[in-house]
């Protein structure tokens, strides 16, 4: 009988007991389920992955050293879009499929963003503190209509931000190398430098891939660049933002405030020092949990599954070496 490992917190926690998980269990095939609670580390996925015929991850690092060992892999299905965590150039040379799950969790993490943006503006967390430590604080926030939204990147995430804006009149600038030009005429974005989208917007929010040419897209240089009244939000990549230049440009009110979902090590040491900042909202990586958008991914994930196990080509594979694409 074939056999997979989940390791996706999100899938083992929601999904393999849902949809999901009946898809692969009819289909003849036996799970293991990580009980972490947290991203396996490479050293636990060396010493168990050569059992797998395939594998659900999350952050889990799949690194060319795991990848190689896992003699039996046939695929390794990702449970979300960023899959950054996976060496493709190893799976793809172990003839490894690297599958993922596209559109379904776009419109949460643009309703999260959302969330976030509203939670700086209107101080809703340290309001919340404030009553329940018995005080009554008379915060002042800022609108958020008819402000000027920066997205750095317009792929299926940013894009559906951007149509959340049109319902709060935001004049929209955005940075993307290869920038749907279509879409930015129907929704008037205007397409901009990165330091024009630093120094012009409001509000800042990140929806780009990891990459070499984004990591710590947001730095000390572009942060300078941001007006004081203004506020980040990422809910993207931590490894998108340098978090001790951001913690300086926080501490010092160079900006206004920050709301993270996602940070560099996940997840961050008890002692980070943008714990001890007000104007920084910290959420641990769940801009895309809600349960339709993981009963959307996780079904994909499992549909995915169970395509390669059968050997046949599964759907939404990253690395399209594998069927002649």
């Amino acid at each position: 009988m074939a056999k997979i490992l989940a390791a996706s917190v999100s899938f083992c926690k929601f999904s393999v007991n849902q949809k999901p998980g009946e898809i692969i269990k009819e289909a003849g095939i036996e799970v293991d389920i990580s009980d972490k609670g947290k991203a396996l580390t490479e050293a636990e996925l060396l010493s168990v992955i050569e059992n797998y015929d395939g594998i659900i991850v999350g952050t889990d690092p799949m690194t060319p050293e795991v990848i190689r060992k896992g003699n039996n892999l046939k695929i390794i299905a990702k449970n979300g879009v960023g899959y950054d965590n996976i060496h493709l150039k190893a799976a793809t040379d172990q003839h490894v499929y690297v599958t993922y799950t596209p559109g379904a969790v776009e419109r949460t993490v643009a309703d999260s963003t959302f969330a976030l943006i509203f939670a700086l503006a209107r101080n809703i967390v340290l309001g919340d503190r404030g009553v329940r430590n018995g005080d009554w604080p008379r915060l002042i926030g800022m609108d958020v209509s008819n402000k000027t939204l920066g997205v750095i990147g317009l792929g299926r995430i940013g894009k559906n931000v951007v149509i959340r804006s049109s319902g709060f009149n935001m004049d929209v600038y955005a940075y993307d190398p290869f920038p749907d030009e279509a879409f930015c005429e129907q929704y008037g974005v205007h397409r901009v430098d990165l330091d024009t989208l630093f120094k012009t917007c409001d509000i800042v929010t990140i929806h780009a891939p990891l990459m070499e040419s984004t990591r710590h897209i947001v730095n000390e240089r572009t942060l300078s660049l941001m007006k004081p009244e203004a506020v980040l939000i990422n809910t993207a990549r931590g490894e998108l933002v340098d978090e001790k230049a951001l913690y300086e440009a926080l501490k010092r009110k160079k900006i206004a405030g920050a709301a993270l979902d996602v940070f560099s090590k996940e997840p961050p040491v008890r002692d980070h020092p943008l714990f001890e900042l007000e104007n920084v909202i910290l959420t641990p990586h769940i801009a895309g949990y809600s349960r339709d958008a993981l009963l959307a991914s996780g079904t994909m994930v499992a549909e995915s599954i169970v395509a390669a196990i059968r050997g046949e080509i599964p759907p939404h594979v990253v690395n399209k070496e594998l069927i002649g694409l």
